[in-house]
């Protein structure tokens, strides 16, 4: 092997410019494939951070307007959802998991002592928080006890608690948001795209506060398992519809009077959007790519033509054809990798000076993200690698192949 390589070597120290112009080619395309697989990945992972930490397995279900007259009730009436909606997802539907229900009342001030801070208030069941992945940093979420007694107990977020507390501990202290007393039971990492804070307080105790013990909710959001196909879904939205159209008494053909939001389809279709990106993103990378391997065809073309008459040489005292083929192959599959190798670890290198840059330049804005770590994963690089090989035997097959079929005869003959 140690021989192989020493001749190799002295093959490329012969023509170095023509090596390094060649290597370059190979270089620039890896390193654009690197590019742009990264750009891509940014760019996925910029989307689904808009998700956070909320569960891509679910289904929302909310009220609308009916849009046609029904067994004698008029046109354009709200379909409210209640409490006992979420009785029947729970036993009436094996595919649901969890079931939570939400409502919302409108915004406020808080207050304590002498400090003030605006927020909304938000009703929640305690599945809420495995919904949304609502990380609660003191005390608790809503439990099951709040929801049973209706008590008047809220759940915070850090900014708040910063506003209304500096210094204090929040946990147990008494908030009072239209001239009604709530403990604060816990506090929650907030988001800080929200403007307002956001307090959750028992979606029981909000009903018998705003409502007048009305038992509204506003949406219904449950996480599903075991539906795979389109079909099965749709299947299973026909359900909700045909069960809730005989609850609350509308046409389920009326798809306005019912609301309902599947993430799971949303996700499902967002990656197939970016199945295809990747595969664009290969098939312009490899192409870029092929013009390098078709420089080191070219190179290593040459160098059989220029060994020529050493390869006769060769034969003639004894070589086989396998021993020349492995020479050039060697040769080619070397050249590929080494300055493949170095485009990838530049490519790598450049994505992650492009992810310090969006971990340390401030948040922007309120609006969503776009571009988050475009950084390259094991699989990518093990996939580059594979590439990167194959493209060296793919470079060097032709030229190997012509060598090895020289006749030793003419081989030494040949004057260059």
């Amino acid at each position: 092997m140690r021989e192989l390589l020493l001749e190799i070597w002295t093959s490329v120290r012969r023509n170095k410019l023509r090596t390094f112009l060649t290597g370059f080619s190979v270089a620039w395309g890896i390193f654009m494939l690197v590019i742009l697989l990264g750009s891509g990945n940014g760019l996925k992972n910029g989307v689904l951070a808009n998700f956070g930490t909320y569960a891509t397995n679910t289904v929302s279900i909310s009220g609308g307007w009916t849009s046609q007259a029904y067994a004698g009730y008029g046109k354009w009436r709200h379909i409210d959802l209640k409490n006992n909606d979420l009785e029947i997802f729970r036993e009436e539907f094996p595919e649901i998991v969890d079931v939570a229900g939400t409502a919302w009342y409108r915004g406020s001030t808080a207050s304590y002592g002498e400090r003030f801070a605006d927020i909304v208030l938000r009703g929640v069941l305690p599945g809420m928080q495995r919904i949304e992945g609502t990380e609660v940093v003191k005390g608790r979420y809503i439990n099951d006890a709040d929801i049973r007694a209706c008590r008047k107990v809220i759940v915070i977020d850090e900014a708040l608690e910063r506003l209304l507390f500096p210094g204090e501990e929040a946990l147990g202290k008494a908030v009072k948001i239209q001239n009604v007393i709530y403990r604060v039971a816990g506090v929650y990492k907030g988001d800080a795209q929200q403007r307002n804070s956001l307090g959750y307080i028992p979606i029981t105790t909000g009903q018998l506060i705003f409502k007048g013990g009305d038992r509204v909710v506003d949406n219904i959001v449950v996480t599903v398992e075991g539906l795979r196909t389109d079909t099965e879904m749709e299947a299973f939205e026909r359900r909700i519809r045909t069960r809730m159209a005989a609850e609350h008494h509308f046409d389920a053909a009326d798809e306005s009077a019912l609301w309902i939001w599947n993430t799971m389809e949303q996700v499902r279709n967002m990656m197939v959007v970016f199945g295809g990106i990747n595969l664009f993103v290969w098939i312009i990378g490899l192409g870029t790519l092929l013009a390098g391997i078709v420089g080191v065809s070219n190179i290593m073309l040459v160098t059989v033509t220029e060994r020529t008459a050493e390869f006769g040489i060769r034969k003639a005292l004894g070589a086989r054809p396998a021993s020349i083929i492995r020479l050039i192959l060697t040769e080619s599959v070397l050249i590929t990798a080494i300055f493949g190798y170095m485009g990838m670890v530049l490519g790598v290198a450049a994505m992650e000076a492009v992810n310090y840059v969006l971990t340390q330049a401030p948040a922007g804005g309120d609006g969503p993200t776009v571009f988050l770590n475009p950084t390259l994963n094991l699989s990518v690089a093990v996939s580059a690698t594979v590439v990167l090989v194959v493209a060296g035997l793919v470079a060097g097959y032709v030229p190997a192949y012509r060598a090895a079929q020289l006749k030793t005869i003419d081989a030494l003959r040949y004057n260059k």
